[in-house]
């Protein structure tokens, strides 16, 4: 309840060597793999996880690598369903371990 949530491909912590201090300091962490997890259902629980949880804050961090992209869609459509309106940042992490990209959206 009212906390910054990250979630995060698993693979970020083990390629960002600032993963903790950048990325998950103060923040309840979400960790997921869209390309290897069996994600049925992953849609309805994020979705009454925001729902029930006033969020403050919902961050995404992915590779940048194709099968990243279906963790931010999932949180996007999961913000989408539970009707709370929450700005959304999505951090790209590069294959050389760094943030290439952050963007922000209101959803």
């Amino acid at each position: 309840k009212h906390c910054d949530l990250l979630i995060a491909a698993d693979c970020t912590a083990f390629t960002a060597g600032g993963f903790h201090p950048e990325l998950l300091r103060g923040k309840k962490l979400v960790i997921a793999c869209p390309k290897l997890d069996e994600t049925e259902g992953y849609l309805e629980k994020l979705t009454e996880l925001i729902k029930t949880s006033t969020l403050a804050s919902l961050t995404v961090a992915v590779m940048e690598v194709p099968c990243c992209s279906g963790l931010y869609q999932l949180a996007r459509e999961a913000v989408r369903l539970s009707g709370v309106k929450i700005e959304l940042e999505k951090i790209t992490i590069g294959l050389g371990g760094g943030v290439i990209q952050r963007q922000t959206e209101q959803v």
